[in-house]
């Protein structure tokens, strides 16, 4: 990013978003995580630390992008990391959701 620019990591993104074409390509993409699934880990952060993160400006739940509402969301592979713990809003109103992500 720093060498190309913005507007470049942003085409590039919208590159990667458009190859996924439709459900059966995103299902066949976590079929094959599922299969071997794989984290990322980041060497870059102390032993103890702790982020705080929120975006409830985005209502999940509230919108459907052709194949259905969502019944649960998940940070996916790329946020996973040792002791990583999400809470969000749930499906139901006044509802959470927990994930936890402990690599063994």
């Amino acid at each position: 990013m720093l060498e190309n620019g913005l507007g470049w990591t942003a085409w590039q993104i919208n590159r990667v978003v458009a190859s996924f074409d439709g459900p059966d390509k995103v299902k066949e993409f976590y079929m094959g995580w599922i299969k071997k699934p794989s984290f990322l880990q980041s060497d870059g952060f102390p032993n103890n630390y702790f982020i705080l993160l929120n975006s409830p400006r985005f209502d999940v739940y509230g919108n459907d992008f052709g194949w259905g509402k969502p019944v649960g969301v998940r940070s996916g592979g790329a946020n996973s990391s040792d002791g990583r713990v999400s809470i969000s809003g749930g499906l139901e109103e006044g509802s959470v959701e927990i994930e936890a992500c402990l690599f063994l």
